[in-house]
């Protein structure tokens, strides 16, 4: 019998530990990976979680026992990942992260050659059941050897003790550690002249994930060069514990300590990051945290303003402001549906230089179409260096112009029931009907997205006008109404 792995989602890979998440489970997809992918050469990293380490070394016990040479960049980021997997030219790369998950979860984030992302239709679920396939006495076999026959501790492993030993790895001359992080922030601060900069004092909060060496680099070769910006670090230090809890800012309730030192310290801006540092997030000089939706029309118009001609995607929930800076600037929007994978087979398709989600996921051509937690601050600050107005004032206009709720989620017993009372309602009297991404309905001056979650019964809902934040706020009720009127 094939044994069970209930870890793989659509995109990913995350997991309870030691229920769904093992050192075995590790090997296994390590193993599969090298299999599917007849990968020869893989990278490999790890965020700052305690249990990631032993994941990594044992999914590497796992690619090398399938034929494939290992090199392990260490704690990193995923975006490093992504970077090291194209620059170094290798057959694939994962990065073991739970991102903002939480403390009793882990997780891997999968890419084939050129960081093309996996997801299910792409060869995920084909892992999986490789993974599965693989037989208990063969990988309790192999563990045993890279462990040197150690029982397999979930005291020890919850405290970040490895049972597949480096050395252990090494003597297979397939496992070697190697840092790319010095062609990481070459390639990070190529999307800036750092000529543009003007004196700026930043708040940065890494949330004790694994943005801090990263950021530390990228300080070190922007003073180097003489760029005259000072970083007023919060909760910098990489600990696996999260003393300051796990770093998500997307929650309301995890922004207060980057808003208190934006105000305190008399910062221009604050940047915020998750645990792997794929996504950032932004404050204003007054600590007020600025919706992703904004951020991503600041970032075409960056954009656009190098390469006139640039197409820019951008996902169904939100978009008004989006369209009318990309249409006024002389570029071209193209909407997606929402998602990682789509954006990035989106962006590849249209040779789309930039791709922004609401999320605060932001994607880029010159970085394979990935997504980074880096690019997008370096692109806000030399805006506002070159613009010479603060970040408030150039979001401020956007919000006036095309107010919004943020994405509003709402629990029920029937999701299905709820999204048809508002499409019987709603939809006979639109003048634009969009299902790029669930359900989208225009009425002239304002419109709104209503999508269902596909892993829980949760209706997210987003909506906007033309200039009107009463209308805006009067019709965001009206659908909630309706919505919670179980």
């Amino acid at each position: 019998m094939a044994t069970p792995i209930t870890c793989f989602k659509a995109y990913d890979i995350r997991g309870e530990l030691n229920s769904q998440l093992t050192e075995d489970v590790a090997y296994r997809i390590g193993y599969a990976f090298a299999q599917e992918l007849n990968a020869k050469t893989v990278v490999v990293g790890s965020d700052v979680r305690l249990t990631s380490t032993p994941l990594k070394l044992a999914l590497s016990a796992g690619l090398i026992d399938a034929g494939a040479t290992v090199t392990d960049i260490g704690m990193a980021g995923t975006e490093e990942i992504y970077f090291a997997t194209k620059h170094l030219g290798v057959d694939g790369g994962i990065e073991v992260t739970a991102s903002h998950n939480p403390i009793n979860y882990n997780g891997m984030k999968l890419v084939k050659a050129g960081s093309v992302p996996i997801s299910g239709d792409t060869g995920l679920n084909a892992i999986k059941e490789k993974a599965e396939a693989l037989e208990d006495s063969f990988v309790s076999e192999r563990l045993a050897h890279y462990t040197e026959g150690a029982l397999i501790d979930a005291d020890k492993f919850f405290n970040g003790t490895a049972h597949v030993k480096e050395d252990k790895l090494s003597e297979t001359d397939k496992y070697a550690v190697k840092s790319c992080m010095s062609d990481y922030v070459s390639h990070m601060l190529s999307y800036v002249n750092l000529s543009n900069f003007t004196p700026l004092k930043v708040v940065v909060n890494a949330g004790n994930g694994a943005a801090g060496p990263a950021l530390d680099a990228i300080e070190q070769e922007m003073k180097a060069q003489g760029v005259p910006i000072e970083f007023v670090k919060v909760h910098h230090n990489a600990d696996g514990t999260f003393p300051n809890g796990i770093p998500n800012p997307l929650l309301p309730e995890n922004r207060a300590d980057t808003a208190d030192a934006v105000k305190a310290s008399g910062a221009d801006f604050g940047i915020a990051w998750d645990g792997d540092f794929d996504r950032c997030f932004l404050f204003d000089a007054d600590g007020e945290f600025i919706e992703g939706y904004y951020i991503v029309g600041l970032l075409a118009e960056a954009f656009i303003e190098k390469n006139t001609d640039s197409k820019i995607i951008y996902d169904p929930r939100v978009y008004w402001n989006t369209e009318d800076i990309v249409a006024n600037a002389g570029g071209t929007p193209i909407k997606s549906k929402t998602g990682h994978a789509f954006i990035k087979e989106r962006m590849r398709k249209e040779d789309a230089v930039y791709g922004g989600e609401m999320s605060a996921h932001h994607y880029f051509r010159d970085f394979a179409y990935c997504d980074s937690g880096m690019i997008p601050w370096l692109l806000i600050a030399e805006l506002v260096c070159v613009k010479k107005q603060t970040l408030a004032s150039m979001v401020k206009a956007r919000i006036e112009a095309f107010p919004s709720s943020g994405e509003i989620n709402s629990k029920l017993k029937d999701a299905d029931a709820a999204l048809e009372r508002v499409t019987s309602k709603y939809q006979p009297l639109a003048s634009v009907i969009d299902t790029t991404d669930g359900l989208g309905l225009e009425f002239g001056t304002w419109r709104f997205n209503l999508r269902k979650s596909n892993t829980e019964p949760v209706i997210r809902l987003n909506v906007e006008s033309k200039g009107d934040i009463a209308l805006m706020e009067q019709k965001t009720e009206e659908l909630l109404s309706l919505i919670r009127a179980e």
